[in-house]
């Protein structure tokens, strides 16, 4: 906690379960993160309640909190049921710990539910759109040559963008090589452009660590091994040559430094500027897109799920909706007795 004017009696608790999170739960820095946020605030909110004690709370404040996420009225900016939602489970998973621990006698939050958000699709690219923003990035300086391979890889794989930078050089396996390669790919144009006459120069895989450290295996499509090659022969030493760095990121930024998820989010905005896209394109839209076009082209939808790295395939099942839209639309546009 960073807040100083919450009391200790409040903040080793909190402090001890976000250690547990972290350590016992190998939850991620990012959702850690997130979870310190939300548990700080509900800390706030308790200690403007009069509480400074955690077997002082009652199930009143937790509701209490929980209404005032959705006004704003603790203080902070008002959230989306989405966002409360995510802040509750926070709470309520430190109340259990708290329990668990014997820090307090009942689980004050054990039958606060948090609000069900309305369900909503994720939002996918057509192909010819994905085509467009990949081909409209410049291939002609080291950055550039970082940006098409980034894009690439994101939309080969479907991996999350803090997954995509954090990947080393080493993580990819099989035909994408560095400048001291040896064989005909290393000698080839390896600018990622496509042809016609393109051909697979062999398996390239990568391994990913989604949320939890969990590791998965994902292949590299011919595109995106190319873009990879490309700025590993031509573009990575580049930047990776400036003082003071050669680290092992396989996305460095323009200092050598490993590129952060802010920039690669920069990068594909200016892209999509670039390609003329006029819906809002995040990294997670070609997450979408990468689920959304396999299940179209026929496959199995639990295959997507391990692509994707969810742990229940429920969670990958929302994507089989977006496509089942799809043909509600083809139908009532294409069949003679689809409209009266």
């Amino acid at each position: 906690m960073t807040d100083e004017e919450l009391p200790r009696s409040l903040v080793r608790p909190a402090e001890a379960y976000l250690d547990h999170l972290a350590v016992e739960r190998g939850m991620s820095a990012n959702t850690l993160g997130a979870y310190r946020r939300d548990v700080t605030r509900y800390l706030r909110w308790l200690v403007a309640e009069g509480v400074v004690e955690p077997q002082d709370v009652t199930r009143r404040h937790v509701t209490g909190f929980l209404q005032a996420l959705g006004t704003g009225a603790d203080g902070g900016h008002p959230l989306a049921p989405r966002s409360a939602a995510r802040t509750i489970v926070a709470v309520r998973g430190m109340h259990r710990f708290w329990t668990l621990e014997h820090l307090t006698e009942t689980d004050p939050a054990r039958e606060v539910t948090p609000p069900r958000p309305a369900r909503e699709l994720p939002k996918a690219i057509r192909v010819d759109q994905v085509t467009a923003l990949l081909e409209a990035v410049p291939t002609d300086t080291p950055a550039g040559l970082r940006d098409r391979a980034l894009l690439e890889f994101l939309y080969a794989t479907g991996a999350r963008i803090s997954e995509a930078v954090g990947l080393d050089v080493d993580d990819v396996v099989g035909a994408v090589r560095g400048p001291t390669g040896a064989g005909p790919d290393a000698g080839a144009d390896p600018s990622g452009d496509r042809g016609e006459g393109d051909e697979e120069s062999g398996p390239a895989v990568v391994r990913l660590f989604g949320k939890g450290s969990k590791e998965r295996i994902v292949p590299l499509g011919s595109y995106a091994a190319a873009a990879i090659e490309a700025w590993l022969v031509r573009g990575r030493p580049a930047l990776a040559s400036q003082p003071g760095t050669g680290g092992p990121a396989l996305f460095l930024n323009q200092r050598g430094g490993r590129l952060s998820r802010q920039s690669a989010w920069t990068i594909l905005k200016k892209a999509a500027e670039r390609a003329g896209i006029g819906t809002e394109v995040s990294p997670h839209t070609l997450r979408h897109s990468f689920a959304t076009h396999l299940l179209e082209g026929g496959a199995d939808v639990r295959v997507v799920q391990e692509l994707l790295g969810h742990a229940s395939v429920t969670t990958t099942q929302v994507y089989t909706l977006v496509t089942a839209d799809t043909l509600r639309e083809v139908y009532a546009a294409a069949h003679p007795r689809a409209r009266a």
